[in-house]
């Protein structure tokens, strides 16, 4: 079974729309210590992309695990440790006819049913939520609340990313329960070094 880090940085390139911003942001994560990240671009061309997920590889080198959001194919040139797909995305076994047995595969699950899918397919773990109200959407499924996370948590022994909405004020709660790992985005926008510190420290 998959082991993850409790803290799982996203970052997303539609929060950091300056030039060299994702980057910076990055290198800060680098430097706070996040050992999981995903580099999650719903917009941009295939070029830009890899350029900056091979950028990403060359400042985190085998100091982090790093996940490519939807594109299997560009986790796969960029040499990312896996890839991420949700809902509207290619399907987690399509995912993974692309990037073979060795990478990590996730999917994200926004209800009991999907949770129950997810579990029976492929993936090697499980992301759920809108855990709390978020901003990084801008048509975000209905909230599932910390009640919801844990009917997740019943219906796999995979392991449970928790998403949407979670800030260092309400990370430990979520852990709680019954995730084994907090996925971040917007919490990281403003100072992610100094943020990525604190949800490294608070979360143990």
């Amino acid at each position: 079974m998959l082991h993850l880090p409790r803290f799982y940085a996203i970052l997303d390139s539609a929060c950091f729309p300056q030039a060299g911003a994702l980057l910076a942001a990055a290198k800060e994560l680098s430097s706070a210590g996040v050992t999981l990240l995903q580099y999650r671009n719903k917009s941009g061309q295939p070029r830009e992309m890899l350029e900056a997920a091979l950028e990403f590889k060359r400042l985190f080198g085998n100091t982090a695990k790093l996940i490519m959001n939807d594109r299997a194919d560009l986790a796969l040139a960029a040499h990312f440790d896996g890839v991420h797909v949700g809902q509207d995305d290619l399907s987690p076994e399509g995912a993974r006819r692309v990037i073979g047995s060795k990478l990590w595969l996730g999917v994200s699950t926004h209800n009991p049913a999907q949770v129950g899918e997810a579990d029976e397919a492929s993936a090697d773990y499980i992301a759920v939520g809108p855990v709390f109200a978020t901003a990084s959407k801008t048509n975000p499924d209905p909230v599932i609340g910390l009640d919801g996370l844990r009917r997740a948590r019943t219906l796999t022994p995979k392991p449970l990313v928790a998403i949407g909405g979670i800030t260092r004020l309400n990370c430990r709660s979520v852990i709680d329960a019954g995730a084994d790992s907090v996925a971040v985005i917007s919490d990281l926008v403003r100072q992610p070094r100094k943020s990525a510190e604190e949800f490294l420290r608070i979360l143990g």
